[in-house]
C-alpha cells in the first residue's frame, strides 16, 4: 500500500484496497503477484525512491528487538525475501547492516517497471557460499544459523548451509518487543512520502473514507486563514479541528513598541510551510517571513508577506536587514524541513544582521498526512498538512538572544552564535543537534542537492 499510494496515487492505492478480498483468498504467490503489478505496472524505475527514501522509516518500527539481537551477534549477514529488491535492499544494507540482499528482480521496458516479478531470486552467492559449496572444511570457526518466517525455507538453497534454522510465527511476532529509536543501527533522520500512519486494512478504509471530507476541510481552512483577521480566524480553525499550543516565558508577554525603529528577528527550527503562520497567530501580529525555497502556489495562498532568499550572502543579508527596518522578521535558518527529533546545522547569517534575536521551538503531530516533501510536489505540502483531522502545532519563544553587532566577546563568531541558538531550542524540544544540511537530506532522499544554484550561505 505505501508503494501504491507513494509511487503511484490514491486511485492506484483505491484500486489495491478493493482488490484486498481477492488477495486474502488466494494463495500467497499470487496474491503477491497481484500486489506487485497494481503497485508497481507503469511506475518510472529511475525515479523509484520509495525504498530509499519512504519504507525504511516503517520497516524499523516493525523490527523485533529479539531477532535484532540475535542478528546483531552474526558475522557475515544474508538477507532473504520473497519481496522485489527494491523494496528492501536500501532498508536492510544501510539500516540491518545487512551483508547481502536476495530478493525477486522486477521485469522493466522502456524505463519503466512492468509489474512482473523474474521467475528465479537473484542468485548472489558470497565467497562463504562458494567455499562451502566447493568442498571447503566444515570447521571454519563459526556457526551458520538460520532465521525464517515461512515454513517453506528449505526451498532456498542458502538455507541447506545452515547448522540451525529458527522459525519465527506469528505469535512470536506478537510478543516481541519493538526495536527502541536509539537502537537503531543507522539514525533515521530523514524520511519521506506523504503517509504518517502505517496503512493497515482498516487504516487504509479510514483514509480513503476521510479523503473527500479532508479535501474540503483543508479548502475551507485556507479560505478562512486567508481572507479573515487573527481575532475571526483563530476561533474559526480551532473548531474545524487546528490546535495550537503555545509555551515559553516571552508567549503571552512580547510585544514590541510601534515606534520602535527596527523590527525583533524571531529564527525557529523547520517544520512545514506553515511555521510562520503560526508564530503570527501565537503572537497576534503579521510578520515578514524570509524562505529558502517557496512554490508560487504557497506564495499565492501565503496570508503574510514571503520574500524568497537568492543564497547569496551578501545579497540576503541587505534584504533581511531591510525587511527588519519595516518590521519584525521571520526565519528558518535549517533551510528545510525536519520530521524527526533532529536539528539540521543552522545557517549563521541572522546572526549578523541583527542585535535582537528571539529562538522559537516549534514542533509538529499529524494524523494522517506529512505536509513536507523532498520528492513530490511542493505546492500541495500545505494542502496535505490541512487535510488531517487535527493537526498540533506547539510554539515556545525563548529568552531573546544577541547578535554579533551587540556582542562584547570578539572570540564568539555567527557560527558559535548560531550553534547556540539551535542548542536552545533542541533543549527546549529534546530535539538532537546535527550537523546535517539540506544538501544531505535531498542527497538522501531525492537524488540531488534540492537547489538549482549553487548555496553560499
Amino acid at each position: 500500500m505505501l508503494v501504491a499510494f507513494e509511487a503511484g496515487n490514491f486511485l492506484r492505492a483505491l484500486v489495491l484496497f478493493l482488490l484486498c478480498p481477492i488477495i486474502f483468498f488466494v494463495s500467497d504467490e499470487l496474491g503477491l503477484k497481484i500486489m506487485v503489478m497494481v503497485c508497481f505496472f507503469g511506475v518510472k524505475k529511475d525515479s523509484f525512491r520509495i525504498g530509499t527514501a519512504v519504507l525504511p522509516k516503517f520497516f524499523l518500527e516493525d523490527v523485533g528487538l529479539e531477532a535484532f539481537e540475535v542478528l546483531q551477534r552474526g558475522g557475515n549477514k544474508v538477507g532473504v525475501s520473497k519481496l522485489p529488491q527494491v523494496m528492501i535492499e536500501s532498508f536492510l544494507k544501510d539500516y540491518l547492516e545487512i551483508d547481502m540482499v536476495i530478493g525477486k528482480e522486477l521485469k522493466a521496458f522502456g524505463g519503466y517497471f512492468l509489474g512482473i516479478m523474474e521467475e528465479e531470486e537473484s542468485h548472489i552467492v558470497s565467497p562463504l557460499w562458494e567455499e562451502q559449496e566447493h568442498g571447503g572444511d566444515d570447521d571454519m570457526g563459526f556457526d551458520t544459523i538460520g532465521i525464517s518466517t515461512s515454513n517453506k525455507f528449505n526451498d532456498h538453497q542458502l538455507f541447506s548451509y545452515c547448522k540451525e534454522v529458527y522459525l519465527v510465527g506469528d505469535s512470536d511476532k506478537r510478543s516481541w518487543k519493538n526495536l527502541p529509536r536509539d537502537r537503531y543501527p543507522k539514525k533515521l533522520v530523514f524520511h519521506d512520502g506523504r503517509l504518517a500512519l502505517t496503512p493497515t486494512p482498516l487504516e487504509t478504509l479510514a483514509i480513503l473514507m476521510w479523503l473527500p471530507l479532508g479535501i474540503a476541510l483543508a479548502i475551507f481552512r485556507i479560505i478562512v486563514g486567508k481572507s479573515l483577521p487573527y481575532d475571526v480566524s483563530f476561533p474559526l480553525l480551532c473548531f474545524s479541528g487546528l490546535r495550537l499550543t503555545l509555551g515559553g516565558p516571552k508567549a503571552q508577554s512580547e510585544t514590541l513598541p510601534k515606534d520602535k525603529p527596527r523590527g525583533t528577528l524571531y529564527v525557529c527550527n523547520h517544520r512545514t510551510l506553515l511555521d510562520p503562520l503560526y508564530i503570527c497567530v501565537a503572537l497576534k501580529k503579521n510578520l515578514h517571513a524570509v524562505t529558502y525555497s517557496l512554490s508560487k502556489m504557497s506564495e499565492i495562498l501565503s496570508p503574510i508577506k514571503t520574500v524568497r532568499l537568492t543564497r547569496n550572502r551578501h545579497r540576503d543579508g541587505k534584504m533581511m536587514e531591510k525587511l527588519l527596518n519595516q518590521g519584525d522578521v521571520v526565519v528558518c535558518p535549517e533551510g528545510t524541513t525536519c520530521r524527526e527529533p533532529y536539528l539540521l546545522r543552522f545557517s549563521p547569517l541572522f546572526t549578523e544582521i541583527s542585535d535582537k534575536i528571539i529562538p522559537v521551538a516549534i514542533n509538529t503531530h499529524v494524523g494522517m498526512f506529512h505536509g513536507t516533501t523532498a520528492g513530490g510536489l511542493k505546492c500541495l505540502d500545505p494542502l496535505f498538512y490541512l487535510m488531517n483531522p487535527s493537526p498540533i502545532y506547539t510554539v515556545q519563544l525563548l529568552e531573546k538572544v544577541s547578535g554579533l553587532s551587540t556582542c562584547r566577546d570578539g572570540n564568539r563568531s555567527s557560527f558559535d552564535v548560531a550553534n547556540y541558538v539551535q542548542g536552545e531550542i533542541g533543549k527546549a524540544l529534546g530535539f538532537e543537534c546535527t550537523k546535517l544540511t539540506r544538501r544531505d537530506k535531498y542527497l538522501i532522499l531525492a537524488g540531488n542537492e534540492g537547489i538549482a544554484s549553487k548555496c553560499t550561505i
